[in-house]
């Protein structure tokens, strides 16, 4: 019986994340493989890595836009997640699938064949976190060594569960950072800000789509902030632990059911 973790996109909302690994790691919960979107894909490798939880709460407190993301040189992205890359690959472990200590999957989307690319087994892990993390539009799109452009697996795969379930998960653990949605002050203003809007509730839906396929679904109450509050991670892993406190007693029961 194998338990996957399942964990979505959101940006700085992905210090949540921690949060409910820290709560699932302290409580005793097996896991046992793990796929992640964006933000999701940097934690899940993180741990898939082999880091244990205080050596991921050392590096989420090194995480600033300074390391993250600089200006691109691209006409396809305002920004570079260069940075991003090197930061992971200074702070991670390994850097190679191969090395990793748990099955992992890091979801993309690649531009030319309009289809789902799923990095796992072997490979460069830098890059397919990297990819994973490539907001369209925002930062530049991450060009494999065969010339394919590759940008974020939110566009189609926002929270995994199918993914988890592919690479065997019994039960699938899900977390969704974005489902809970943004508070508004008020309509937007701009056509960005519409196109943005949109857009949003476009990746909301894909993720509750998933959540039929999870055995739980986490949802932190983390609706008041952005996803590029990076500032605010210590109360975004509070209230991750949080959620995830709430839910384990749901989790026991079901991993129990299916021994």
């Amino acid at each position: 019986m194998k338990v996957g973790l399942a964990l979505s996109g959101g940006g700085a909302r992905g210090f949540a994340h921690v949060g409910v690994l820290k709560v699932l790691v302290e409580a005793g919960i097996p896991i046992d493989l793990i796929a992640g979107t964006s933000a999701g894909s940097i934690v899940g490798g993180a741990f898939a890595a082999g880091m244990t939880i205080e050596d991921i709460l050392v590096m989420a407190n090194k995480v600033g836009w300074t390391n993250m993301t600089r200006p691109s040189l691209s006409p396809l992205g305002v920004l570079s997640n260069s940075p991003m890359a090197a930061f992971v690959a200074r702070e991670f472990p390994v850097t190679r699938f191969e090395e990793l200590k748990l099955p992992f999957a890091a979801v993309a989307f690649e531009l030319e064949s309009s289809r789902e690319v799923i990095f796992k087994d072997e490979g460069d892990l830098v890059l397919a976190l990297a990819a994973s993390c490539a907001v369209p539009g925002v930062f530049a799109p991450i060009r494999t060594p065969e010339g394919k452009l590759l940008v974020d697996g939110g566009i189609t795969t926002p929270l995994p569960v199918n993914v988890a379930r592919a690479m065997g998960a019994d039960v699938v653990i899900a977390v969704d950072i974005l489902s809970s949605g943004s508070v508004y002050s008020g309509d937007p203003r701009t056509a960005a800000g519409m196109l943005i809007r949109s857009a949003m509730t476009v990746v909301r839906q894909l993720c509750r789509d998933q959540h039929p396929l999870a055995d739980i679904v986490i949802e932190p109450k983390i609706a008041h902030i952005r996803p590029d509050q990076i500032k605010l991670r210590s109360e975004l892993l509070r209230l991750g632990e949080e959620s995830a406190r709430d839910k384990l007693d749901e989790i026991k029961a079901v991993i129990s059911r299916a021994e």
